[in-house]
């Protein structure tokens, strides 16, 4: 099984295969408007449009998980990332992430890759440890801007959690990259 076995909608509503993404690396995002992570929105658009050439999509799936800060519907979320960030990258309709309602895609994703845990240096590590308490035990989604990076095969091959900047993965995407599928 690979990522390439899932179905999901579009933010327009049409439902397409991530097979779709055959031989591309991917970052598959969970994403949010109005987090402390939001701004991640403009790293992430430029990586995005420094790499696209070369076979890198960046998939965004909001949700709405996380203490509401996702509530707009799908053309609502659409405006707000063209609109403050310039988006342009692919954006799905809003689904959620975890628990037993997770979409199967991200229940898939989070089998693949654990919890590794917070970037303590980074400065709202420590406020999302103090409010998610105990549910930071287990591999769900802890929080919005979780990341997969997905190689050309559709093998999830890492995790970074909100506290890792995108600029900070781009080796990694880079490195991807550069191997053939």
């Amino acid at each position: 099984m690979s990522v390439y076995d899932f179905k999901v909608k579009k933010n327009n509503g049409t439902e397409v295969s991530l097979s779709d993404y055959r031989g591309k690396v991917l970052l598959i995002v969970n994403t949010a408007s109005k987090c402390g992570f939001t701004p991640q929105y403009k790293e992430l658009e430029e990586l995005y449009l420094k790499h696209k050439a070369e076979g890198f999509e960046i998939l965004a799936f909001p949700s709405n998980d996380f203490a509401g800060q996702e509530p707009g519907t799908d053309a609502e979320i659409s405006e707000f990332c063209s609109l403050n960030y310039g988006v342009t990258f692919p954006l799905f309709s809003k689904i959620p992430v975890k628990g037993d309602g997770a979409h199967p895609l991200f229940a898939y994703l989070v089998g693949q890759k654990k919890f590794k845990g917070f970037d303590p240096a980074h400065p709202i590590a420590a406020k999302l440890t103090e409010i998610l308490g105990q549910a930071l035990s287990g591999d769900s989604i802890k929080w919005n801007f979780t990341k997969f990076l997905v190689d050309r095969s559709g093998n999830v091959v890492d995790r970074f959690e909100p506290t890792t900047v995108p600029t900070a993965i781009e080796k990694d995407i880079a490195s991807l990259l550069a191997a053939k599928a």
